[in-house]
């Protein structure tokens, strides 16, 4: 008969994804530079999926109390404990807006120039819209500012863990250990190994496509048509 693994918890350090995409660029990690420069590789590829769309793993969702008058949060207000924390967030996908009774409302995304064209912004009421402005030290803006007291509740994708150690396993899914490894092999390529370069991409960019395919919602879509009925 047979024998079978018992277990499902295959995963890879930092050295030995490096050491794998060496390996299909026709190389051998031989000193500590090896290591170090595909560990800094590596974390350019993590900033890189980033620009790529959502990565699930890395949506986090947030609770933060707003006082009656509140016209936008910032810094810890918005994220983490420390000021520096909310640099992590790359985007915010979805806000509500919850009352004392626990009734929660849903907000509408608006462009910059939307809220900048709003008159008084401090008019009062329960938030129904929110602009998400996107820089170093993001800030969300709510309109109109809270009449009272609510909790503000969103989903924020947040920036993917570093790869650190060598000795570390990167902080992904299980089945993006593929897209990693063949992507850091891309990158060594175009550094050591560009007879390389044309293939190793083509391999990344299909491990990523089958990846990035896995990792959505499967939920079902209904498009239903805008009628317009001008008038007579």
């Amino acid at each position: 008969m047979p024998t079978y693994s018992s277990t499902a918890s295959f995963d890879l350090s930092i050295d030995d994804i490096a050491e794998e995409a060496f390996e299909r660029c026709g190389l051998q990690t031989r000193t500590g530079y090896d290591i170090k420069t595909a560990r800094r590789s590596i974390n350019l590829m993590l900033a890189e999926w980033a620009n790529r769309g959502l990565n699930l793993w890395t949506i986090q969702k947030q609770e933060k109390s707003i006082a009656a008058t509140t016209t936008s949060l910032t810094g810890t207000n918005l994220f983490g404990s420390s000021a520096d924390d909310s640099q992590q967030i790359i985007d915010i996908t979805d806000v509500v807006i919850r009352d004392s009774s626990n009734n929660e409302y849903s907000t509408t995304s608006i462009s910059r120039s939307t809220y900048l064209n709003y008159t008084v912004k401090t008019t009062s009421g329960r938030p129904t819209q929110y602009y998400f402005e996107r820089t170093i030290n993001p800030t969300l803006f709510l309109y109109p500012a809270a009449d009272t007291t609510y909790t503000l509740v969103y989903y924020a994708l947040v920036r993917m863990k570093d790869s650190g150690a060598y000795t570390n396993n990167a902080e992904i899914p299980f089945r993006f250990l593929p897209c990693l490894t063949a992507g850091l092999a891309y990158y060594i390529a175009m550094k050591k190994a560009p007879d390389r370069i044309q293939l190793l991409k083509q391999i990344y960019e299909d491990e990523f496509q089958r990846a990035a395919a896995q990792d959505g919602e499967r939920t079902s879509l209904f498009l239903t048509p805008k009628v317009y009925l001008p008038s007579a």
